[in-house]
């Protein structure tokens, strides 16, 4: 096989390759053509109207919704704020309470041999002792925290 040969058989399978190409590109453009492109761009047009008169809509939409969440926000803000104050002063509040419980628990936590006895002092009538008895003390409610 020459060489000549050998590049007019290469030259007809390009060219084989070139016709079956213009054949795909020839349905193709066939298949466009007969498709309904007049329809096509009036739909199109109406579907980008609608998408604008939706994105309109959303904007203001937005405007407001983000307006009402910034004025919810700045609320929950000074909420948060006046409910810390008012856990700090629950807290100390607390703390004074179980430091009074303390306080008042360790006296009756001494053993009674350390504590000085108290001497009795000279029995008086009956009717002495009732006049003048001091009004009971209210009893301490217990506090559960």
């Amino acid at each position: 096989m020459t060489f000549v040969t050998f590049t007019n058989i290469l030259v007809t399978m390009l060219c084989i390759a070139v016709l079956v190409q213009s054949v795909r590109i020839l349905r193709s453009f066939r298949n466009f053509s007969d498709g309904d492109l007049k329809s096509t761009v009036p739909a199109l047009d109406i579907a980008t109207a609608q998408a604008r008169a939706v994105l309109s809509e959303l904007k203001d939409t937005l405007r407001t919704d983000c307006a009402a969440t910034a004025r919810t926000l700045a609320e929950a803000e000074t909420l948060r704020e006046e409910l810390t104050l008012m856990i700090g002063i629950g807290n100390a509040v607390a703390e004074r309470i179980v430091e009074t419980i303390d306080h008042q628990a360790k006296p009756a936590a001494e053993p009674i041999a350390a504590r000085p006895r108290k001497r009795r002092a000279a029995a008086k009538p009956k009717a002495a002792r009732t006049a003048k008895r001091p009004a009971p003390k209210p009893a301490q409610a217990e506090v559960a925290l």
